[in-house]
């Protein structure tokens, strides 16, 4: 990588993933009032929903807990690939771009599976999310050839 791609202090491909946590924080809140608010108006005994089995067949909305459990899942990755960024180095305007495209499409997908829950709308969201994901761990990929061959 040229110098001169080095834009920004690498501690700056932290702020996405701070975009990331606050996007959990978000979807915990919603997740928590819906359960509470559906367990006081239907009176479910909550030790009836110990599993997560139990409430899929007990709760009439779980897209807020499908969501979380998602927020768990590809973004594993982008949580890795930023702090590798970080490790080695590697923040550039391109790769930071790529980081709050990918945050901003997640956010997406999580109002669209929080809310109106299009199944449609929110597969090409996560497609699209994937497909930077992929784009981002392919410059990670090129720096850390470039940095195998100092």
């Amino acid at each position: 990588m040229r110098r001169n791609d080095r834009l920004m202090n690498h501690y700056t491909l932290l702020i996405p993933v701070l975009a990331m946590v606050l996007l959990t924080a978000i979807v915990v809140r919603a997740m928590y009032a819906r359960r509470v608010d559906e367990i006081k108006s239907r009176r479910i005994d909550p030790q009836s929903l110990a599993a997560a089995r139990d409430m899929a067949d007990k709760l009439a909305n779980t897209s807020a807990a499908d969501n979380y459990r998602n927020l768990f899942e590809a973004p594993v990755l982008f949580y890795v690939a930023m702090l590798a960024g970080v490790a080695m180095h590697a923040a550039t305007v391109w790769l930071l771009a790529l980081a709050w495209i990918y945050v901003v499409l997640r956010y997406v997908h999580s109002y669209i599976h929080c809310t109106y829950n299009n199944v449609m709308h929110r597969f090409a969201v996560f497609g699209m999310s994937m497909f930077v994901l992929v784009v981002i761990w392919g410059v990670l990929a090129w720096r850390i050839i470039e940095l195998a061959r100092q």
